[in-house]
């Protein structure tokens, strides 16, 4: 269902504890190495891409799916 690259977004995020509504910043070559996996994530709903560059936050449905991918 999800890439390992997509995986690997959810592990930063559950890493962080971070929770809907909340951001998270990826920099520098974090950055680089997600960008993909971070656009496709935003476009299914997943993420909300913020102000900030590289600082995203997961939707209550990315939420949901970090916390099944886990498991």
């Amino acid at each position: 269902m999800f890439s390992q690259s997509e995986r690997s977004v959810f592990c930063r995020f559950r890493q962080f504890l971070v929770t809907p509504g909340e951001m998270l910043c990826f920099f520098g070559p974090d950055l680089d190495k997600h960008k993909v996996a971070l656009q496709r994530m935003t476009e299914r709903d997943l993420l909300v891409k913020e102000q900030f560059k590289g600082a995203y936050s997961l939707t209550q449905a990315g939420f949901e799916a970090m916390t099944m991918c886990g498991r």
